[in-house]
C-alpha cells in the first residue's frame, strides 16, 4: 500500500529585487551534443515528439539525462527583450542551454506573476496552447483550464517521507513559490502545486529529464484535474476572487465606494473597516425597529451635511402687463363675480351683404368716388 503525504507550504516572502546585470551565455556553441532518439517504433509522431508503435516503457528507459540545467542566481540577467518590451521567456534559458546571453531576444528571468502576458492563449515561452491536453499530459498545455500542478514521476525516494519532501522542495522552489506538495510514498510520484501557473510552466521545462539527489531521470508532466470535491470548490473560489480583484483594479475606486454606499442605504446595512457590507440578522421586531432608526439617523445626518437648497425666485412676466396689473385685474374679477353683475353685451356684427354676380371687380372698391 502506498501512503499519501500532503503538505501545504507557507508562502515565501518576496525577496527584494536586485539590479540585474547582463545575462551570461549559458553554453558555448558545440558544448551540447545533440543525440538522436533511439527508434522504438515504426513511425515518428511529431505531435508527441517520439516514436509511435513501441512499448511505453521503452520511451522512458531510453530517456537520457539533460546535459544542461538552468541556475537562476547565476544565469538570470538583462537581455535585449528588456529594451524592446518583449515579455516572453527564453525556452532555452529555462533548459540551461541558451548560447546568446544578453543578445537574446527573449528574457532571461523567472516569469513575473504581476506582469501579465500579452496573450493568454500562449504560455510564458510564447508557444500556442491547445484546447485539450495530450494523452500523456505533456506538451504546452491547454487554454481551457488554469493548471498550476505538475506530476513528478520516477522519483528515487529517500528513507523517510520527510527526507523525500525536503529534496523535492529544495529542487522545485527555485522556480517559484510552492503552495502544496503531495507525495505518493513507495510509488515514486509527487504532485507539486505552484502559486502561479507561469511558474509551473517554467518549472516543467526546467526540470524535464533532470535528476534530484539520486541520479534519476524525472518524468515531469501536467497533472490531471483533482477529483476531490473540496479541491474543486477551493479552486473555483480562488478563480472567482481573482476575477473580482481584476475587475476592481480596472474600475474607478470612487464608483465602487458610491455603489457600496447606495447599497448600504437601500438595504439598511453598514460597511466594515475593509469596505465590505455587514448584514445583521433581524431576530425580532425590536431589531427591525433599531435598524430602521439607524437608517433614519444616517439619512438625517446626510441631509444635514448637504448644502441648503436655494430659494427659487418667482418667474418674471414677459408679456405687456406687469405683475401688479395682473393682480389688480384678478381682484376686480372676483368682486364682479361676488356682486353678480352680468357681462356687457357684445356688439352685434353687421350682416354681410351678399356678393353680386359678375366678375367681382366692385369688391375691391375701385369704382367708388369717395
Amino acid at each position: 500500500m502506498s501512503e499519501v503525504s500532503t503538505k501545504a507550504l507557507v508562502p515565501q516572502p518576496q525577496k527584494k529585487v536586485k539590479k540585474l546585470k547582463p545575462a551570461r551565455k549559458q553554453v558555448k556553441p558545440g558544448d551540447v551534443v545533440k543525440t538522436e532518439a533511439v527508434q522504438t517504433g515504426k513511425e515518428y509522431n511529431i505531435w508527441y515528439n517520439k516514436w509511435a508503435g513501441g512499448d511505453r516503457e521503452d520511451s522512458y528507459s531510453n530517456k537520457t539525462k539533460s546535459q544542461t540545467r538552468c541556475n537562476i542566481k547565476r544565469d538570470a540577467g538583462l537581455t535585449r527583450a528588456n529594451t524592446t518590451g518583449n515579455k516572453y521567456i527564453c525556452l532555452f534559458f529555462a533548459r540551461g542551454c541558451c548560447p546568446y546571453g544578453w543578445e537574446c531576444e527573449y528574457r532571461h528571468t523567472l516569469p513575473d506573476p504581476d506582469d501579465s502576458m500579452p496573450d493568454s492563449s500562449k504560455d510564458c515561452f510564447a508557444r500556442d496552447k491547445f484546447a485539450d491536453y495530450r494523452d500523456d499530459m505533456g506538451g504546452v498545455g491547454s487554454f481551457n483550464r488554469q493548471n498550476r500542478t505538475l506530476y513528478i514521476g520516477r522519483i528515487k525516494e529517500c528513507a523517510t517521507a520527510a527526507e523525500t519532501e525536503e529534496v523535492i522542495v529544495r529542487h522545485f522552489k527555485e522556480w517559484g513559490n510552492l503552495e502544496t506538495i503531495r507525495i505518493l510514498q513507495y510509488r515514486g510520484v509527487a504532485f507539486v502545486t505552484y502559486t502561479y501557473e507561469l511558474n509551473a510552466q517554467f518549472a516543467k521545462e526546467s526540470m524535464a529529464c533532470q535528476s534530484l539527489d539520486n541520479d534519476e531521470i524525472l518524468n515531469v508532466r501536467w497533472a490531471t484535474e483533482d477529483p476531490n470535491p473540496e479541491s474543486k470548490k477551493a479552486e473555483k473560489r480562488r478563480l472567482e476572487e481573482l476575477g473580482q480583484e481584476a475587475i476592481k483594479d480596472r474600475m474607478d475606486p470612487r464608483v465602487i465606494e458610491a455603489m457600496r454606499a447606495v447599497r448600504a442605504l437601500e438595504e439598511g446595512a453598514s460597511l466594515d473597516d475593509s469596505g465590505y457590507l455587514v448584514e445583521e440578522a433581524d431576530e425580532d421586531d425590536e431589531d427591525e425597529e433599531g435598524g430602521r432608526d439607524a437608517k433614519r439617523r444616517r439619512l438625517a445626518i446626510e441631509e444635514a451635511s448637504l448644502p441648503p437648497p436655494q430659494q427659487q425666485q418667482p418667474p418674471q412676466p414677459t408679456g405687456l402687463l406687469n405683475a401688479d396689473t395682473l393682480e389688480s385685474l384678478k381682484y376686480f374679477a372676483e368682486i364682479r363675480q361676488k356682486n353678480g353683475s352680468l357681462p356687457t353685451a357684445q356688439a352685434k356684427k353687421a350682416p354681410v351683404a351678399p356678393s353680386a354676380p359678375g366678375l367681382g371687380l366692385a369688391d375691391y372698391g375701385s369704382d367708388d368716388e369717395d
